[in-house]
């Protein structure tokens, strides 16, 4: 998982030589934002990274509610990506864009903390494995609860965020399972750690409404695939028992893709395998991805 460059603040260094200092305000307090992007081998034979545009107006929307100025555009930003891809020879890979406070100093405050920029872009693989693409895993319903909406931003991707998804992760680890599902604090569904969740029953696909979580891309570009496939959608809260009797659950983000739920706290979810509606999405989606999809080469930013 190493590539050969770096984009730091605005230029290339080596991998080895992208350092920070150990007083740095975001590694004490979490003060950063970032974005995970996916750039997919085309079928034609180059690189591709999908939904630029979008991920690089997330990220400028989360500096904004995170009163972070970043130092540069989004066009330069957007360059930034697709050349890390460029100068690494990459292919397949994940691309995360890091904005976050630097400095030297001790304090919660970080409006004196400079503004650092980072684009790192390393290979990658099924997020949650392979046979969990293919198969399905396993998810536990965590006893901790997402983030309230008065608690924190579910609008920005803040690092800070993550101690409550890194909780749930290490809790239901621990018992035996490949990911955890976070409940709001209502009791109803939210999401996963990392991910956004999808559910299907008599050939309707549903998902979770954004207020209390964050407004995933991946996910926004299933309710489209859906559309274009015929499956109708609705954003709704729900309760953990729903899920136990759907006849298809799955996960959705940027590193798990689209990646089925077989079992849910033990309970078997429709026949314990990936569903038909799921692996029609995964069709579709992959076949985007490669570039193989004319109505949606929008989406794609060739490097």
């Amino acid at each position: 998982m190493k590539a050969e460059k770096i984009w730091l603040d605005g230029q290339f260094v080596p991998w080895q030589e992208a350092q920070v200092h150990v007083l740095t305000h975001a590694l004490h307090y979490g003060s950063s934002i970032f974005e995970g992007i996916r750039a997919y081998e085309t079928a034609a034979g180059g690189v591709a990274v999908f939904r630029l545009q979008e991920h690089v107006d997330r990220l400028f929307a989360s500096a904004a509610i995170f009163r972070m100025e970043i130092p540069f555009s989004k066009e330069e930003i957007s360059a930034a990506i697709v050349e890390t891809v460029r100068v690494n020879k990459l292919k397949g890979c994940y691309i995360r864009p890091l904005v976050f406070r630097g400095g030297e100093g001790v304090g919660l405050n970080p409006l004196r903390a400079p503004v650092r920029v980072v684009v790192i872009a390393i290979p990658f693989g099924a997020y949650l494995g392979e046979e969990g693409l293919q198969r399905g895993v396993r998810a536990r319903v965590s006893s901790y609860n997402r983030i309230h909406v008065n608690t924190s931003s579910t609008k920005a991707k803040i690092g800070g965020n993550y101690v409550n998804s890194i909780l749930a992760s290490m809790e239901v680890a621990g018992d035996g399972y490949d990911e955890a599902i976070l409940l709001d604090t209502n009791g109803y569904v939210a999401e996963g750690p990392g991910e956004n969740i999808f559910w299907a029953r008599n050939g309707t696909v549903y998902t979770t409404p954004l207020p209390t979580i964050l407004e995933g891309i991946t996910r926004s570009s299933i309710l489209t695939i859906c559309a274009h496939l015929g499956y109708p959608t609705r954003e709704t809260y729900t309760t953990r028992d729903e899920l136990y009797i759907s006849d298809e659950v799955w996960f959705c983000g940027t590193a798990a893709e689209i990646t089925p739920i077989r079992e849910i706290d033990r309970i078997t979810i429709g026949k314990g395998q990936a569903g038909p509606i799921v692996k029609a999405l995964q069709d579709k989606f992959f076949a985007i991805a490669a570039g193989k999809e004319a109505a949606f080469d929008h989406w794609l930013t060739h490097v």
